[in-house]
């Protein structure tokens, strides 16, 4: 399906991408103080069906939509800024020890972290229009069907970034297993979790097309 020579330089390429810091990094290493590692590793795998979804939509010719739209660009970005602020104040609504102690045990748990990065990743329109110019470099129509290569290539990115993500939330969460019944620990993880949601938001509101 690819010659050796085009899959070693995706491999390399999509290594570099996954290691450079940026907000799914951010995301799993909040998610998996606040929750543990096993919602860190659940948030790398929704994280990660947003990958799959936009190699699937590159494929289908829908990221050149959001590419050519400004509406759409528009609308999907506040879309995903607003779910995120969402998560953020929620966290934030947290502001003394006894309600910090309440929510031990209300934590978010793995299916629902996996479920919020899902939403997160799929709408994050700059996601979408990264894949538009990175997989097409390493896709050739002369060798097999254009889609099935974009989803391979994707599903490649998805696995790798997802072992990366889940060793970070196994690393993070094993500290944060230890610390999640102090109730001074549970308020401050929750202001920090709720930061970089917000702060996530921002980032992906100032987002421009280019």
């Amino acid at each position: 399906m690819f010659e050796t020579s085009t899959l070693m330089t995706f491999l390399a390429a999509a290594i570099a991408i996954i290691l450079a810091p940026g907000p799914a990094q951010a995301l799993v290493f909040s998610r998996s103080i606040s929750d543990g590692k096993k919602s860190g590793i659940m948030t790398a795998f929704g994280l990660n069906v947003g990958t799959i979804f936009h190699s699937i939509a590159a494929a289908l010719g829908l990221s050149a939509i959001l590419a050519t739209s400004a509406l759409a660009f528009e609308t999907v970005k506040y879309l995903g800024a607003a779910y995120l602020i969402y998560l953020g104040i929620r966290e934030l609504r947290t502001r003394n020890l006894s309600r910090a102690q309440e929510a031990v045990s209300s934590t978010v748990k793995p299916a629902q972290a996996f479920t919020k990065a899902v939403f997160t990743g799929v709408l994050n329109p700059k996601v979408a229009l990264f894949f538009l110019a990175f997989l097409p470099q390493f896709v050739d129509p002369q060798h097999s069907p254009v889609f099935l290569q974009f989803l391979v290539l994707g599903l490649i990115l998805a696995a790798l970034d997802t072992v990366y993500e889940s060793v970070l939330a196994v690393l993070v969460g094993s500290l944060s297993d230890r610390l999640l019944h102090n109730t001074r620990f549970t308020l401050w993880r929750q202001r920090m979790t709720g930061g970089i949601l917000i702060g996530l938001a921002a980032r992906l509101a100032l987002v421009q097309r280019e």
